[in-house]
């Protein structure tokens, strides 16, 4: 399930996942930047420009290029903030699209194997016009990367 919501001037997306695959799998695989691609949807030919690491550590910083409008391609940059193993990491933007982008990682383990959160809170730069373009296309394109990524994920590990 995904949801938005408005508050402060910043948006909020959640994404709920449920996957049939044990904590520590989980873990293996999501926080390994290795992975980003493979889960983000092909049209935005999402491409890590910095060298990827196994494992997401605090202080980490990557960079990627990705397309965020068919033809506008831009550079990307986050950095792994807070790590908490088999529990929960943060990626904060410090460079790209947003004028501030804070998205959590959330793992927890249940009876039909790990119940993931995603929660991303996120402003658009262009003040008024930044919120006519979430009303007429970001919030589109969000809803969609998430529903690849949930899509996606349930090929892999179904």
């Amino acid at each position: 399930m995904i949801t938005f919501r408005k508050h402060s001037g910043i948006y909020t997306l959640e994404a709920e996942t449920q996957l049939p695959i044990s904590l520590k799998e989980a873990w293996s695989y999501f926080s390994s930047p290795k992975n980003l691609q493979e889960i983000t949807p092909p049209h935005m030919g999402f491409k890590i420009t910095s060298k990827p690491f196994e494992k997401a550590f605090s202080g980490q910083i990557i960079s990627y290029n990705v397309g965020i409008l068919p033809g506008i391609r831009t550079n990307w940059v986050t950095e792994i903030t807070h790590v908490e193993e088999q529990k929960f990491f943060v990626d904060e933007q410090r460079f790209g699209p947003y004028s501030m982008w804070h998205h959590e990682h959330h793992f927890e383990e249940n009876d039909k194997g790990v119940f993931m959160t995603d929660r991303v809170s996120f402003k658009i730069p262009l003040g008024f016009l930044g919120d006519i373009a979430y009303a007429l296309f970001i919030k589109k394109q969000l809803q969609g990367i998430f529903e690849y990524r949930e899509k996606k994920l349930k090929e892999i590990f179904n």
